[in-house]
């Protein structure tokens, strides 16, 4: 059963998905652009049944009480945050974080920033940011950060028209999806959430205030963690999916899933769900 609750932190509300027992160990799952905390419903189910306090938020900018309307406000160190005053909400002195996309580069920058509070880390589809930034400083024409094609998201109003379309049906988004793997019932459920008010411009503001002086002095990653890369990613490609690893001093887990696109929790949750459980069970 997959419950429903706000949480009030960091000046915001959040809106979650949860499952497992109250006093289970907690997981908190981070979903990315344009995805909502639905992304991850196969994984809170299993990893409710399996005795864990799974709860992914839908994050700033996703739900409709964290929308601030400045791009300022969408700074990495802000996102980061949310994630500790959660956390710090729940009542979790330590956890265990998931990320994908874009959400698994805010577990990149949480775990380096706060690796007392993070128990283990799973990236899934993003490499650590400075591996994705090695490959963008060897013009690897396969990488961007973090979908190809990104860079006409900047452009305010410009990218809002083209993915929702001057009658607000999201044929554009619709197409990106459908093109990069992702399954249909996936896709109407996030083309509903982008059309809401506010919604497209708070999710590409994410995209706007990323800058690459925020990750160059990050510390090594220390925290026992699990990347999970998929050879059909139409936006992160190999040169950064192997880079990764230098930037891990701690436990370090590669698992590579062979012809699956980027959307692995959407499509493909049971061959996520094997890596993460053992992952999980042996730190």
């Amino acid at each position: 059963m997959i419950e429903h609750h706000d949480i009030s932190a960091n000046g915001l509300t959040f809106s979650t998905r949860a499952a497992g027992p109250s006093n289970g160990r907690p997981v908190m799952l981070l979903h990315g652009f344009p995805q909502t905390s639905w992304c991850w419903s196969a994984q809170l189910e299993a990893l409710g049944d399996a005795g864990y306090r799974a709860v992914a938020p839908d994050q700033r900018g996703y739900s409709l009480m964290a929308r601030p309307t400045d791009v300022g406000a969408y700074r990495s160190e802000h996102l980061v945050a949310d994630v500790v005053a959660m956390a710090d909400a729940l009542e979790w002195a330590t956890f265990d974080l998931v990320g994908h996309d874009w959400g698994a580069m805010v577990g990149w920058l949480t775990t380096a920033r706060h690796a007392n509070r993070i128990r283990s880390f799973t990236s899934v589809s993003t490499p650590h940011p400075l591996a994705l930034r090695l490959s963008q400083f060897a013009q690897d024409a396969e990488e961007t950060e973090p979908h190809s094609g990104t860079e006409g998201f900047l452009v305010f109003g410009v990218a809002e028209a083209k993915l929702l379309g001057p009658d607000g049906t999201a044929l554009g988004l619709r197409k990106l999806l459908s093109a990069t793997g992702l399954r249909p019932e996936a896709v109407e459920v996030y083309v509903e959430a982008m059309r809401a008010h506010g919604a497209m411009t708070a999710a590409l503001n994410w995209y706007r205030a990323m800058s690459g002086d925020e990750v160059a002095k990050l510390p090594p990653i220390t925290t026992p963690t699990l990347y999970v890369w998929s050879t059909g990613d139409a936006a992160l490609g190999r040169t950064a999916a192997e880079a990764t690893a230098v930037y891990v001093s701690g436990s370090y887990t590669y698992v590579e899933l062979e012809g699956v696109s980027h959307w692995i929790p959407e499509t493909l949750p049971d061959r996520l769900s094997d890596p993460l459980s053992a992952h999980l069970a042996k730190h």
